[in-house]
Order: structure tokens, then sequence, then C-alpha cells
């Protein structure tokens, strides 16, 4: 970077604390939300006093946190101290920082945690320390005076110990988040202490661990999420000497891997915890087959479960995989299927027929194709079903859709959207029951009567529809969006329709008449269609108005001004950053007041020009082009110059810096990595005198880069010697 910003940035430690704040934090709002994330810092700015209640430091150099860095935020709420590399805080860094409620210490490298950090922290509700380096808690818990504690997210890959009073004096939790992937000693009874967690995620791989986890948790957690564990199941009870009531009510294994004996012995160990409803697993791998262990998983007695999830499940010969046949004791009170982006093509008539109980049913992005459908709804099949989701698979026969759902006797909601149709036959049979029905983005390019006149809500957006004249008495909602038609539908067909969308079609116009029949208040005409005199009379008013005010707040803050500087610097940016050295002509340009023109022009351009040897100085009046844009001159003038020579005093600030178009010489110079700038005060001028616009301006003369015009002549002997060499360098 150019040498004033250098110097400035040296220098700015003598300012204030606010001072130095504003400028190494920059954007710090009304508010006072301070983000001075990404900006390479190594150490807390100066100058964080009460007033912040955010401070975002994340994402820099900072390794220690030390005591009076954050002594006089007091009323801080959020710390933001993430990515950095600290390796240590002082033990009452944080003490005056009672009204903290977030404290994110990630993905920094603490070796441990001491409970001295936390203990004045009352207010605090979200604490991150993942991502450190720390392997264990230490020998007690660093959390016990964190009453208010909500969310806690902990753990490494270095993180191997849980001991039991890791976890005292927590009692209630939202979320519990502990990377434990090489987990591998947890001391039973540690997690106990905290009576409620809603959801907790534990990334583990350690089979023993997780056992021993799950019966300290099947009293206090609501949601357990397991990630990354590879199950092999132990033979132990998960849930032995336990009592009842359980409070666990969901599980989810997130990029876990199975066997089949896993599965066997999941599936029993599973029913011992009764409150248990529902089960989901999520980018996992099965390694099998579905030969499961059928007859321990039958004399084991009947699942509680309601809900079971399964979505991008991988298995490797997904085509061998068996039916199923003796599971049906086992799923006859499931209420919730899903079975989602798993290579499912079919599941066997026998096994459909004892879902009994099933009412939601998801089989969405799979590799059904119609006759598979056939066999997946055979007769008797889905008897209780009322939603089924079909999108996203290989049916392409609209009618052979339609005939196999019409076997589902309580049918309500049908998802057939994202199949390949492209065709539509004139009469399809669906259930009597069917009042939704999503047939978006499956390539048909008309409506006929195969749509059944019982629905309430009917999709059938992105699609290459060019005209919709269905008759629907019941229809409620209708999405025609993505569509050709050129009219809107006709009322008379939909009378009870409520809501209907039709975004991004080719209607020009509509007209009223084209709700003839529709009630006003259910049309919802837009105000320009009622009174279109007075919106037009009000926009124009109102664009006067903004066009007014523009100009007032233009005039105020030299908008004109900053407009014709940034056409100037966009030209400027086009020519080369620096000429060659054989084209330059001068010694330093020469910007200065008209005011001060007798002592530019009598006195420093004599000393200068008429020195040994002389020095080439560029004048304006002397050196311009004649007919040329005054900034053109100015840009060529100053390339073409060593250096550039700012002559400083009131008469330059009160004149409005001269002429706006010799001011961008400022602009211009300010905004290159260069150090070319020499500042010569000719009278004492306070930096807050120059005009706000010139900010970087007004940093350099804070920090005093500047020669002083002396009043005594054996002073000035120096000024020059000193002038001179400034434009040697």
């Amino acid at each position: 970077t150019w040498r004033a910003w250098a110097i400035y940035m040296v220098l700015a430690a003598k300012l204030s604390e606010e001072q130095v704040l504003k400028q190494a934090c920059s954007s710090c709002d009304a508010t006072q939300l301070c983000n001075c994330s990404s900006m390479g810092l190594d150490f807390f700015p100066s100058g964080i006093t009460g007033k912040i209640t955010v401070l975002n430091l994340a994402h820099n150099r900072i390794k220690h946190v030390q005591s009076q860095d954050l002594q006089q935020a007091v009323n801080l709420r959020a710390l933001l101290l993430q990515s950095n590399e600290i390796s240590s805080i002082d033990e009452d860094s944080f003490h005056s920082l009672g009204k903290l409620e977030l404290l994110d210490l990630s993905n920094n490298s603490l070796a441990h945690l001491s409970p001295a950090w936390f203990e004045h922290l009352f207010s605090l509700q979200h604490l991150h320390l993942q991502g450190n380096s720390y392997r264990d808690l230490g020998e007690s818990s660093p959390f016990s005076k964190l009453r208010n504690l909500s969310s806690l997210h902990l753990g490494n890959p270095r993180f191997s110990t849980i001991r039991q009073g890791n976890f005292e004096g927590v009692v209630v939790l939202d979320k519990l988040w502990i990377d434990g992937g090489n987990l591998s000693q947890y001391e039973p009874g540690s997690l106990k202490p905290i009576k409620k967690i809603d959801h907790m995620i534990i990334n583990l791989r350690n089979i023993s661990a997780f056992s021993a986890i799950v019966r300290d948790l099947v009293y206090s957690v609501a949601w357990l999420e397991v990630r990354e564990i590879i199950l092999q199941v132990e033979k132990n009870s998960l849930v032995q000497n336990s009592t009842l009531p359980f409070r666990i009510r969901k599980l989810t294994f997130k990029d876990a891997l199975f066997t089949d004996q896993d599965i066997s012995r999941t599936i029993v160990l599973l029913k011992e915890i009764t409150s248990l409803q529902e089960i989901e697993a999520i980018n996992c791998v099965l390694e099998g087959k579905g030969d499961w262990d059928i007859s321990e998983i039958k004399s084991s007695g009947p699942s509680f479960v309601e809900t079971v999830s399964v979505i991008n499940i991988m298995i490797q010969n997904f085509h061998l995989f068996f039916d199923l046949d003796g599971m049906e004791s086992q799923i006859n009170k499931l209420k919730r299927l899903t079975i989602a982006s798993s290579k499912v093509f079919m599941v066997a008539c026998k096994l459909a027929k004892h879902f009994s109980s099933l009412l939601y049913l998801d089989f969405s992005d799979n590799l059904l194709v119609n006759y598979r459908l056939s066999e997946t709804i055979c007769k008797g099949a889905w008897p209780s079903l009322q939603t089924l989701n079909l999108s996203q698979n290989s049916l392409k026969s609209l009618k052979q859709t339609a005939n196999s759902v019409n076997r589902l006797p309580k049918l309500i909601n049908l998802d057939i959207s994202q199949n390949k149709f492209g065709e539509i036959p004139d009469v399809c049979e669906w259930p009597q029951t069917l009042k939704y029905l999503n047939l978006s983005s499956t390539q048909i390019p008309k409506l006929t009567t195969c749509i059944p006149p019982t629905l309430e809500v009917l999709d059938v957006s992105a699609n290459n529809l060019r005209e919709f004249g269905l008759q629907l008495p019941f229809l409620k909602e209708l999405y025609l969006g993505k569509n050709q038609l050129k009219t809107l539908p006709g009322a008379t067909p939909i009378p009870n329709l409520v809501a209907m969308s039709i975004r991004r079609n080719k209607l020009n116009s509509f007209s009223r008449e084209e709700f003839e029949g529709q009630q006003v208040e259910a049309v919802h005409l837009s105000m320009m269609e009622c009174h279109t005199t007075l919106v037009v009379s009000l926009i124009c008013a109102l664009v006067f108005l903004v066009i007014l005010v523009l100009v007032a707040v233009g005039y105020k803050y030299h908008a004109i001004w900053y407009l014709r500087m940034t056409w100037a610097w966009l030209q400027a940016k086009r020519k080369p950053k620096r000429v060659p050295a054989t084209d330059i002509c001068y010694d330093a340009f020469v910007s200065y007041s008209e005011n001060d023109s007798d002592w530019v022009e009598n006195i420093m351009v004599r000393e200068l020009e008429q020195a040994c040897p002389p020095f080439r100085l560029c004048l304006h009046k002397r050196d311009f082009v004649p007919g040329k844009w005054i900034v053109d001159n100015i840009i060529d003038s100053m390339e073409k110059s060593h250096k550039t020579l700012f002559v400083l005093s009131e008469h330059f600030v009160q004149s409005e810096w001269c002429k706006y178009e010799l001011d961008f010489s400022h602009f211009r110079l300010f905004d290159e990595n260069n150090d070319a700038a020499i500042l010569v005060l000719l009278e004492p001028i306070q930096s807050k005198a120059i005009p706000k616009r010139f900010c970087k301006l007004r940093k350099i003369m804070n920090t005093k880069t500047y020669l002083e015009w002396p009043p005594g002549e054996e002073q000035q002997e120096m000024f020059w010697f000193n002038l001179k060499i400034a434009l040697k360098s």
C-alpha cells in the first residue's frame, strides 16, 4: 500500500481509543454492531466501549485474549471469535460480560477449557466451542455457572473423553452438539445431569460409547441425531436397569453404515424404548440385501414406531434386495413412511397389504415405472392411505397411473409431478375422495376431462398449456404458472375458486369482463384498474417529489462533484498505472489555491526552479495545454510528474478546495498505490476543517506527514532542504 496509508496505520495508536476502533473496525453502525471480521487483525482493537452490543472479530489472526481487551464492553450481547488462532485466554477476560448471550470460540487452538472463563457469564445462552484442540472438558464442569445456557456445541477431532461431572450445572438445553468422532472413553452417567434436551447431535464411531450415551439420554432427550457411526450393536439392552418413563421420541442416523445383522439387532433393541415414535436414516449405507433375522424381530414383539423416513440410502445391489417377507407384524401400526431418493422400484403386494394404518407414503425420486406401480398398489394394499407422493419417478402413462391409485379408497392428496407423461387421455378413473392433485412439470400439452372433477386444489404449472377450459365446481386453488396461457380461465366453470397463480405466462392484459360472475371482493382487482387516473397522478407527484429531494440532497452533499470525479476516475483507470521513466517531464505537479499563488509562483517556484540542479515544476497556469479538458490536463500532468505537491492553507479549504476540476488530483492520487504525495502546510489548519469527502486526505493530516512553512528565515532554510530531499526521493 502507498506510504501515507502505512504511516497512518502505524501512528493510529496515538489517536483516542474510539478513533482507533473506528479506523480498525470501520463497520460499526448506529446500533453499535461492529463487524471486524476478516481484517487480518492479530489483536483486539482498542476503544471497545460499553456502547457496543455485538462485536464480530471472526476470521482474523488473534492468538491471545487478554484481561483488558473486553474490560469496558459491559453491554456486549454477542461476541464472535470463531476461526482465529486463539490458544490462550486470561481467566478474567470475560468477567465484565455479564450481559453476554452468545459466545463463539469455535475453530481456534484452545488446548483446554477453563471454568473461570465462563463463571461470570450469567446471561449466556449460546456457546460454541467446537473445532479446537482440547482432548477433554477437564476434571469438573466448565459450564456449572451457565444457568441460562440453551445451546452448546463442543468437540473436535482430538476430543476423546467425557467424564462424570463434566455437565454439572447444565439442566435444560434446546440443542447439544458434540463432535465426538474419535470419542473413545465415555463414563456412564456423564450426561445424566442434563434433565431436558430437545435436540442432541453427536458425531460418533465408538459403539460402546453410543450404547452408554443412549442409556443416559432416554430420559432427557426428545430427538437424538447420531452421525457417522458404523453401527455394530451390542447384544446388551440399551435400557438395562432403566425405569419408565422415557422421553426420547425421535432417533436419526445420518451418514451411518449398517449391515443386515446390525439392522436386525437395532430393530430389536429399539423396541425396548417404548416412547420412540420416529426413526430416520439420511445418507446412510446398507451393506446387505435385506437378509434380516425375521424370526428374532418377530419374537421381540410389536413396534411402537409410527414414522419411518429413509432418505438417500445407498444399497450397492439394490436390485437383489429381499421382499422382507415376514415383517408384516412390524409395520401394521406405522402411520407415515418416507423412502425417497433410494432407488426403490417396487414394494411386494403381500407386504403392502399389511400397511393397514399407513396414512402418508412418500416414494419421491425413485425408480418406479407404471407396471411396477401396479404391483406396488395392488388391490387391498395401503387401505388407509390418504397422501401419496410419487414425484420424480419414471412414470410414463397418466392413464395407468390413475388406474393404479384408483385402488386407494381413501386417497385425498396425490403428487405425481416431475414425471414424463407427455400425453393426457380424455378419460381417467381416480379415487372419488381425491381433492389435491399435483401434475406440475409433467410435459402435458393440454387439459382434458381426465382431470377429476372432485378436486379442490390443482397444480398444473410448468407444462405446455395454452388454455384452461375445465369445469371443476369444487376447485378452490389453481396453479397455472410457467405455461403458455394468453387468456385467463373463465370464471363460470370454477365458481368456488379463491386463489389462482398465473405468473410467467403470456398474458398481456385482462379486463373485468373476464371475471364476469365473480364477486368483486373475490377478484382482488388492483388499485391501478379501479382508479387509473388517480394512481397515475399520484405516481407523477411522487416521482417529482423524489427528484426534488434527490436534487436537494445532491446539492447539500456534493453529489455532482462525486459523479464527475467518479467518471474521471473511471476514465483514468483505463490508462496505465505508471508511465515509462522516459515520459516523466516534471519533478512535481503543484496543486494550490489561487489565493496562495503569490507564495507559490514568486517564492517556491523561484527557490526550486533556480536551485542547482533546478527542479522542473508543473503549474496549471503555465503548463496546461490550452483547449484541452481540465481533467485530462490534470491526469496527464500527474502522470508525467515524479511527485504531486499540495500547498495547503485556509484559503485552500474555504474556497471549496478551489476548482472542483483541480481537486481531481487528490482523488486520482489517493486511489493509486504510490507514495508520491508531498504536503506543504503554508499556515496552521485543522484537519477537521477539511471537507469530509476528502476522507483519505483528512487521515493523512491526522498523522502529521507534511512540511510546515516556518515564519523565521533560519527555519526556512531547513524547510527548503527537507522539501528538496522529498522531491528527490
